[in-house]
């Protein structure tokens, strides 16, 4: 065994030199610099519209927070995300059939045209059709990105040798996570300068790394000619996850009587199509001669333990942004005297230790992880976080900003130890042939446990705040002289209206009050009911109770994804074992 390893180690460095020789020494290179912006400008798409909401509603003349725009606000939220990750699984088959390259960069072309007609129509169509407009074209952005993010790690596997994955993962990874929080600040900032900048900010990158793929991208894996796609795989498992997150986006919103949406008929039916399509799934994935969706590359220890591990993780920690953003915006900042106008960029700011944590620990643990495996270093990532989530969970609504500030820190240097380790890990662990797949694979639980994390999180928060939340509101208003019939209709509203709110920046009690009771109300009651510390305060106490429960249950997956990690394996690399 011994020998034959031996061998294989000689003949892969031989088909190193050979690629180092055809497409020279520094291609790697700019294989990772090419995948990272790309990674980096997919990101930054991902989160800059959560801080520019506020401002691109104003601009575009549409309230977020009436009943029938709701749905609005959450498509132009999540509507990229499920688009690319619907997607992901597909394009990656396609790509060991047809070429990484040429796919990753049809990606960046179909990115770019999308950010450039996002400019376009933001500036010429405004209102309801403006806002639906815009999340056709961010849909369409979301298939761009899923082309980039299917085949951005498999490009890397392909121009890395195994013992520099590690650290190629961990600066792409770096790319990801920094690109969340620079996306953050930029929805901050351009939003306050003029919110129509969040879409052009993407139009010069996108054509500057769309032109520079196409020029210095190769073509370095084989590709098996003469295969078959798997149509009905990649169909049913499309329904599958379109009408599963259809269920869970809308399941966010109030039916009736209740403060979530899980009992509407609609819903069911959108889980029993997804059912459905999930038997018929699995029914064609063990009839095909060569799925989409490659089961059997679970039966490789490695890369079970680190698609398990990460998507525990993803769980975990997905949901988390959008819960600090809540937790900043709506309560903390507001305490601390910031008007609701400036707390979105001020949020951003807020949340820069849990990225520096991350820009820490990822590149170190990704080199370390090159020599020593990922085994001890992912492990230890997800032990830091279930301690940093307890931590979290124990602070109160109002807290002192440095202990806030460490504890997120500690966050973030858990998620860099886990993160470039355990996906080089995995990228290690495929047959060259099918990097494409593992990789869509990979990129699609990564989406989908994002998905899941914050349907999760909100549905418990939502349930958890409901009834202390219907007795705070009722119970202030009151007290500042607001009439029972009137503080009985507002704390009736859904708990939803209260977390969008937050999330956005509003005092709901502003357009939620009718404007006679607040004139029929001393100036001092008024003011105190519009200003900037009536609603945190109402809104904390419902808040952390609910917050405790999510916070809780993030900590007992990370630690479950310790344990999936632990289990992983010695240090294993495909190309070294002598079956490639």
């Amino acid at each position: 065994m011994a020998d034959k390893r031996m061998r294989s180690k000689y003949e892969y460095d031989i088909e190193e030199q050979s690629r180092e020789s055809k497409y020279g020494k520094g291609y790697k290179w700019i294989a990772l610099s090419n995948t990272t912006l790309g990674a980096l400008m997919s990101a930054i798409n991902g989160s800059i519209l959560i801080i520019s909401l506020p401002a691109l509603f104003t601009g575009m003349g549409v309230n977020p927070l009436l009943p029938s725009n709701i749905a609005l606000l959450l498509w132009l939220l999540l509507g990229y995300t499920i688009a690319s990750t619907i997607m992901m699984v597909s394009i990656g088959r396609l790509s060991d059939m047809f070429g990484r390259v040429k796919l990753y960069n049809m990606g960046f072309l179909i990115f770019t045209i999308c950010a450039i007609l996002l400019y376009i129509s933001s500036v010429y169509i405004l209102g309801t059709v403006g806002v639906l407009v815009l999340i056709i074209l961010r849909i369409f952005q979301g298939f761009g990105s899923a082309f980039l993010f299917a085949n951005g790690t498999a490009i890397i596997t392909d121009a890395f040798p195994y013992s520099m994955r590690g650290r190629a993962m961990g600066f792409n990874q770096i790319a990801g996570v920094g690109g969340s929080l620079v996306g953050l600040l930029l929805g901050g900032v351009l939003a306050a300068i003029d919110w129509h900048l969040i879409f052009l900010v993407s139009v010069p990158i996108g054509i500057f790394g769309t032109v520079w793929a196409y020029l210095m991208l190769h073509e370095i894996a084989i590709i098996k000619k003469g295969q078959k796609f798997d149509l009905l795989g990649n169909v049913s498992f499309a329904v599958m996850l379109l009408s599963a997150m259809l269920a869970m986006t809308y399941g966010l919103l109030p039916y009736g009587n209740s403060t979530t949406g899980w009992g509407s008929p609609w819903i069911i039916l959108m889980l029993l199509i997804a059912a459905v399509a999930l038997i018929t799934f699995v029914f064609s994935e063990k009839r095909a001669k060569e799925p989409m969706f490659r089961l059997n590359l679970f039966r490789i220890r490695a890369f079970a333990a680190g698609n398990i591990s990460m998507l525990l993780a993803g769980i975990a920690r997905g949901g988390l942004q959008f819960m600090l953003v809540i937790w900043l915006q709506g309560i903390w900042l507001p305490l601390h005297g910031v008007s609701f106008e400036n707390t979105p960029l001020q949020s951003a700011i807020d949340m820069t230790p849990l990225v520096i944590g991350f820009l820490v620990a990822g590149p170190i643990s990704g080199y370390l992880s090159d020599r020593y495996g990922a085994r001890t270093f992912s492990t230890l990532g997800m032990v830091v976080n279930v301690v940093g989530f307890i931590m979290l969970s124990l602070l109160p609504a109002n807290f002192v900003y440095w202990e806030f500030a460490a504890i997120i820190a500690f966050l973030g240097i858990g998620q860099g130890l886990f993160a470039a380790p355990n996906t080089a890990a995995i990228m290690n662990s495929l047959p060259p042939e099918q990097r494409g797949s593992g990789s869509g694979m990979r990129a699609t639980l990564v989406n989908a446990s994002f998905m899941l994390s914050l349907v999760v999180f909100f549905t418990l928060l939502i349930i958890g705040m409901a009834q202390p939340l219907t007795s705070a509101v009722y119970n202030g208003l009151t007290a500042q002289g607001v009439s029972a019939q009137i503080a009985h209709q507002v704390a009736s509203l859904p708990p939803t209206s209260a977390l969008f709110s937050a999330l956005l920046g509003y005092n709901p009690f502003k357009t939620i009050i009718p404007k006679s009771t607040l004139a029929n109300m001393s100036q001092t009651q008024s003011n105190t009911i519009t200003g900037t510390n009536f609603f945190p305060s109402i809104i904390s106490k419902p808040f952390m109770d609910g917050m405790q429960v999510v916070l809780y249950l993030a900590a007992g997956m990370a630690f479950v994804a310790a344990i999936a990690s632990a289990l992983r394996g010695k240090r294993y690399i495909r190309e070294l074992d002598g079956r490639h």
